[in-house]
């Protein structure tokens, strides 16, 4: 069984579309279960919660047929969970999975279960971020590829830099760790993407989203354009040829192909509330809000932490970057008080630099690209790092003289 801090600290993919019937003997366990029901990475299964264990199991299933998943508790031994599992076996379906919940700490009784082909014993109490794992795990391929991590970006405020972090965070994340890694510009028709990577490639985003029956990997495989050494960018057409009204999950096969092709998927979420963003957002890994150093900004962000931690509360909560900070006569809330006002920590606290920024963004490159080693470029760095769990990092340098020149750059620009 995976511990509670293993099974938080891993990627855990999402569950597929099956049902689970919970029977238990706790109203903990019971109330667990149903807790987890809502959760993002649950959200396509469909959970069945009722109390009476192994022999309520066995009177349901007695003519009815049985789910693909069901989670058995048994609170000791009186209970007779080795009887009731050959009886169950009777009446199980080919296919039905069995995940026992138990109170007792026993090796010899752990092995009767696997015996008796119990996918996954779990000593309670459980945690839910653990029992979540147990429950993806058990759909997981033998040898399959760990499942890829989502990072989505999101702007507090429109134009407040969110797709400019975003696709820094993507090139720094593939260049420095080595991490093969995809950026994919949800903003269908106002997307920067490919403008900032100086790409024009012939296909993009729309594709996935207005043909879903479409979408696989070998279509996704043509989508995606290679930007630069393991990265690639999914562009927006940026076209206004229709209106983008999209479903709730119109991204949901689009990000589930991704996890299984790559490692690292950053998502740049546009600046609007929709069902559709709402839900990026939630099912995400990982999210980074961008915000201004301002009143609307602060008020923004705190209403996006407290709707995330709702709905999110097994997962860290959502990582606050400041951005174009030192703008010269305009009045900002300054950075300490800003995250004093949150009660969280800000991530990063990225400088007003438009002579940088606007050089980037004018050649379609990345800040390290235009002046490595500046400040922006190592607040970039460290966010990479940050996200990928990677407390060392390793820097690729393409030329040994590479900080020479930065420092000969810096002194001409000034």
């Amino acid at each position: 069984m995976p511990d509670t801090y293993e099974a938080s600290e891993r990627t855990i993919a999402p569950v597929p579309r099956i049902t689970i019937q919970a029977f238990c003997e706790t109203p903990e366990t019971a109330a667990m279960i149903e807790g987890i029901a809502a959760e993002r990475r649950m959200q396509k299964a469909h959970v069945k919660v009722q109390m009476g264990g192994g022999a309520a199991a066995l009177e349901a299933y007695r003519h009815a047929p049985t789910p693909n998943v069901i989670v058995l508790e048994f609170l000791n031994l009186k209970s007779r969970p080795l009887e009731c599992l050959d009886q169950l076996a009777e009446v199980c379906d080919e296919g039905t999975k069995v995940l026992v919940i138990g109170h007792v700490n026993d090796v010899l009784l752990y092995r009767q279960f696997i015996q008796r082909g119990v996918s996954e014993y779990l000593m309670a109490p459980v945690e839910p971020v653990a029992m979540i794992a147990a429950v993806s795990d058990l759909f997981a391929a033998p040898g399959a590829k760990p499942v890829g991590r989502t990072v989505a970006v999101y702007g507090a405020r429109g134009g407040v830099g969110s797709s400019t972090v975003a696709q820094n965070l993507a090139w720094t994340v593939a260049r420095e760790h080595g991490t093969a890694t995809v950026i994919a510009d949800l903003d269908v028709a106002f997307g920067t993407a490919s403008l900032n990577f100086n790409q024009d490639p012939p296909q993009g985003i729309a594709e996935a989203v207005f043909a879903p029956e479409r979408l696989d990997a070998n279509l996704l495989d043509r989508l995606l354009s290679k930007c630069a050494d393991n990265l690639s960018l999914l562009s927006a057409p940026a076209t206004l040829d229709r209106t983008v009204d999209l479903t709730e999950p119109a991204f949901d096969a689009l990000t589930d192909l991704l996890r299984a092709a790559v490692p690292c998927i950053v998502l740049d979420v546009p600046h609007q509330w929709s069902a559709w963003t709402r839900r990026v957002l939630i099912s995400a890994d990982e999210i980074l809000i961008v915000a201004p150093p301002d009143l609307a900004g602060l008020r923004n962000v705190k209403n996006l932490l407290a709707l995330l931690h709702q709905q999110r509360p097994n997962d860290a909560r959502a990582r606050v970057v400041l951005n174009g900070v030192g703008v010269p006569k305009r009045p900002e809330i300054a950075a300490a008080e800003f995250s004093k006002a949150l009660d969280v920590p800000l991530q990063a606290v990225i400088p007003f630099d438009p002579a940088l920024f606007g050089t980037a963004a004018n050649n379609g490159q990345m800040i390290a690209e235009v002046q490595a080693g500046s400040k922006p470029a190592e607040i970039f760095s460290d966010l990479a790092a940050a996200v990928t769990g990677r407390t060392e990092i390793r820097r690729v340098r393409a030329n040994l003289l590479e900080p020479l020149l930065a420092r000969l750059t810096r002194k001409k620009a000034s």
